[in-house]
């Protein structure tokens, strides 16, 4: 892709973010999470240089090296950060420390212990910044925590303390309508209220809800960050 394309593409996903903020009279800030899975570093380094700084990544195998070359290719400007926001299966745990600021995907108490292990073994007194993925549409396709489970989840989970929640994650159903997404989007806004009230000692401040056909609606019920992929990089 054009890096001029790549610019245009990137300023009105921004202007359309803004004006949902605008609707639902927000002033506080949403984070745009670019999805770069299966883009060549190239074409990240292209997104970089249009201003993203933070990038979203599905695969642990294809985000590592991506980071490390990427890092090499923008030297010596700051690294952006990077999010893991796909499935994360527990025996692959070890290769998204080195490359991730936040998962987006923990969906298992099993998971969430491996990671801290893995953390502490580190010996380095690092906390890693961790969001609950949710099944809030309790479709069976979907990975994520049962509304029934969540609260034991929690308990679990802010407990170790090499891991820090700050707050919950889902993917809304593919729907004809971004409209139909609102409730599932609505739901976990009430979730994350709920969970903040019970658990006042975990910073709940995170919805990551919303991508490429949805996350104005998502917005609009609260999406503090949103995960954009091919209104910024185009059809794959």
């Amino acid at each position: 892709m054009e890096p001029q394309r790549l610019s245009d593409n990137y300023a009105r996903v921004q202007e359309r973010i803004d004006a949902a903020r605008q609707r639902a009279g927000r002033d506080d800030e949403v984070r745009l999470v670019a999805v770069s899975k299966t883009q060549s570093v190239e074409v990240v380094a292209a997104a970089y240089r249009a201003g993203m700084r933070l990038f979203g990544e599905n695969r642990v195998e294809e985000a590592g090296p991506k980071a490390e070359a990427l890092a090499r290719m923008i030297a010596p400007g700051p690294p952006p950060a990077w999010h893991m926001i796909g499935h994360l299966q527990s025996r692959k745990a070890a290769h998204v420390l080195p490359w991730a600021s936040m998962v987006h995907s923990i969906d298992s108490t099993r998971l969430a212990t491996r990671l801290n292990r893995m953390l502490e073994e580190e010996k380095a007194g690092r906390a890693l910044s961790i969001l609950l993925e949710v099944n809030v549409s309790g479709e069976a396709s979907k990975e994520g925590f049962a509304r029934v489970d969540l609260r034991a989840a929690v308990e679990t989970i802010s407990a170790l303390p090499h891991l820090r929640i700050e707050g919950l994650m889902t993917m809304a159903p593919i729907v004809a309508d971004p409209g139909q997404a609102r409730p599932v989007f609505r739901d976990l806004r009430r979730l994350r209220d709920e969970l903040a009230a019970t658990f006042p000692g975990v910073r709940f401040h995170h919805l990551s809800m919303g991508m490429t056909d949805d996350f104005e609606v998502a917005i609009e019920e609260g999406a503090t960050i949103v995960r954009i992929g091919r209104a910024i990089f185009g059809e794959r």
